[in-house]
């Protein structure tokens, strides 16, 4: 009877053509199961409530308006200049309150 010698570490051999198929295994379950997330994301929706596209066209049409009433503040000045500008203690201090509910 012949003994071939020549593959005595046979056994460790299959051992790694075996780790070797188990990695290869798992890198295809893992490529599946990002496959399958991906398709699931891309399934994903999302709605805007009509509140929250209301609020968006006023921000636009706010970011649109100049913040400072050039106009208003010349004839202010103007007024204030002249000395035309009368301050109603009483309407200030309504003002003020009211503000101040407002803000509870």
């Amino acid at each position: 009877m012949a003994i071939n010698i020549n593959n005595l570490n046979s056994n460790v051999q299959v051992k790694q053509k075996l780790e070797q198929h188990s990695d290869v295994k798992q890198k295809t379950t893992q490529t599946l199961n990002n496959t399958e997330q991906t398709k699931r994301a891309s399934q994903d929706s999302v709605s805007i409530t009509p509140q929250a596209k209301q609020l968006n066209e006023l921000q636009k049409k706010a970011s649109d308006e100049p913040s400072i009433n050039q106009k208003k503040i010349e004839q202010l000045q103007k007024a204030i200049a002249a000395g035309d500008y009368k301050i109603d203690p009483e309407k200030l201090a309504a003002s003020i309150a009211n503000f101040e509910f407002k803000l509870l």
